[in-house]
């Protein structure tokens, strides 16, 4: 048999498992790779009339308007802080919770607080903002509080020294009980011949947990922090929903990243598609930069990368 013949028998001898996986191939096929067609509109000026193929080519002209805009480089700028705040801040809270989740000995409280923790990753940024804006808004509930009792009412909506921290905490509050799931998975997968070793040479829990559950998780941490990084541009590392919701043209300064400028451009403002689809591709190089940058970083330091 050739080789392309034992490929195809191959295939056949696991079509089921071909047949499990090709409605997420055809996901990904229509919705990831389809769509990138349209990133030739980044050097076009288009027409409605000729469409995509028919619109004048026009080269770099798009990438040249949009540096020259200030909007662009403050909104690139709070992309860059707020993807690296999620990072240093957001990130550690789920190993962290899955550190402390998997010291309670108890399994009914074990249960009980992973559901507690996970419970409000289900709920929509729609839901999660409308509770925030009734809750800390210039007439919520905090400052009818404050009202009562005589003090001065806080605008943290509306302040940008405070918006920042509160995306942050809105975030981890809202993600990391499902954030700690998966490090949960790693730790379970963990041989107890190992906790028994240490326990035998007379390691107490907190020294199981950082001489024994830490490095088996560390290639875990390695792989989702090279995901994370390589995200880092998208949505300020994940937070579109969120900052849409919760965002007004009082914080637009510190909280106004690249996706949100983009929406505002193209449905809001009425820009070119072609400026707009500029802004979208300088955000892709710049994630696959990253995304590369920290695969080497992680094989550098010892863990196993993506590739």
């Amino acid at each position: 048999m050739t080789k392309r013949s034992r490929q195809w028998r191959r295939i056949a001898d696991y079509k089921y498992f071909y047949i499990l996986v090709l409605p997420l191939l055809l996901y990904y096929f229509i919705f990831e790779y389809v769509p990138m067609y349209g990133i030739m509109l980044a050097f076009k000026q288009f027409n409605y009339a000729t469409g995509i193929m028919g619109s004048e080519w026009i080269g770099l002209a798009n990438f040249r308007e949009i540096f020259q805009l200030e909007d662009f480089w403050i909104a690139f700028r709070n992309t860059l802080i707020i993807a690296f705040g999620r990072l240093l801040i957001e990130f550690p809270v789920p190993i962290i919770v899955a550190l402390l989740l998997n010291e309670v000995r108890k399994a009914r409280m074990k249960k009980f607080y992973q559901v507690v923790y996970t419970f409000p990753h289900f709920l929509s940024w729609v839901i999660v903002s409308g509770i925030l804006i009734n809750f800390l808004g210039s007439a919520g509930v905090l400052n009818q509080l404050l009202a009562m009792m005589g003090f001065e009412k806080l605008n943290l909506l509306v302040d940008p020294s405070s918006f920042r921290g509160l995306l942050f905490g809105s975030s981890i509050w809202k993600d990391m009980g499902w954030g700690a799931i998966i490090y949960l998975a790693a730790i379970a997968s963990i041989p107890p011949s190992l906790y028994e070793a240490a326990s035998i040479d007379g390691a107490n829990r907190f020294q199981q947990m950082v001489h024994v559950t830490w490095p088996m998780l560390k290639p875990t941490v390695a792989i989702l922090l090279i995901l994370n990084v390589g995200g880092m541009m998208s949505s300020g590392g994940g937070g579109f929903d969120q900052i849409f919701n919760l965002y007004n043209p009082a914080v637009y300064e510190v909280a106004d990243i690249l996706d949100t400028y983009v929406y505002r451009r193209t449905f809001a403002v009425g820009s070119s598609y072609g400026t707009s689809t500029a802004i979208s591709l300088f955000k892709g190089v710049i994630n696959c930069i990253l995304l590369v940058a920290a695969n080497r970083a992680v094989k550098r330091i010892g863990q196993e990368g993506l590739v």
